[in-house]
């Protein structure tokens, strides 16, 4: 079943991150390395590495592999960085990050999605992950400034404690739009409050709620 798993892995990279123009090396060895379906229900590991997004509970969802790859790449991780992750979810983006980046910090607002990532990242022995539970669109001040953040749900504006706690040069990942269609921006902070924006295409997130996102 192992070397099954690991087939799948490089399939889904071979057919859904590289024919769609993902180049890092070590997000490719990443995405090859992290095991997906450990982060869902049994029920759906024959499912893990398919192309598409799939349920966790909660009404939330774990991303499409290659959405994953994609934000995880807009990110320029050399492995010296620290990164907030703004939506832990199933812990399968935070993993990923885990292997690019010196030291991840991942928020996430419900408690029993939080507990289970936990429990994943002990299980699978990641040193440099820390995980809290909290309204993310606050972001995460203790340990800013940040080299990198990512937010896994969809906001209509770029919160502004995020945008506060990214270091100069930091680059922030996020869908922004509305509920139904979002597109994925980067803004990186060039020099005090100025920042430059890229708009890497459509994409359809979970609403990112809290007090400077959507309201439950």
């Amino acid at each position: 079943m192992l070397n099954n798993f690991q087939s799948k892995r490089q399939q889904m990279v071979d057919s859904q991150l590289i024919p769609r123009g993902i180049r890092d090396k070590r997000v490719i060895d990443a995405m090859k390395k992290v095991p997906r379906h450990l982060f869902l229900d049994e029920a759906l590991w024959p499912q893990a590495y398919d192309d598409h997004p799939l349920p966790i509970g909660e009404k939330q969802t774990i991303s499409q592999p290659y959405i994953v790859a994609l934000m995880t790449e807009l990110l320029r991780l050399t492995g010296r960085e620290k990164v907030l992750e703004i939506g832990s979810g199933s812990g399968y983006q935070t993993a990923v990050l885990a292997e690019l980046a010196e030291q991840v910090y991942t928020v996430e607002r419900i408690p029993s999605i939080a507990k289970r990532a936990r429990r994943l990242f002990d299980d699978m022995k990641y040193r440099n992950i820390v995980i809290t539970i909290g309204d993310g669109t606050l972001g995460w001040k203790e340990h800013s400034p940040y080299d990198g953040i990512i937010v896994t749900a969809a906001a209509p504006d770029p919160p502004r404690p995020l945008l506060e706690q990214l270091g100069i040069g930091g680059r922030l990942v996020i869908p922004i739009g509305n509920e139904f269609s979002q597109d994925l921006i980067v803004y990186t902070r060039e020099d005090g409050n100025d920042y430059s924006e890229e708009n890497h295409g459509g994409c359809r997130f979970v609403k990112l709620i809290g007090e400077r996102g959507w309201r439950d």
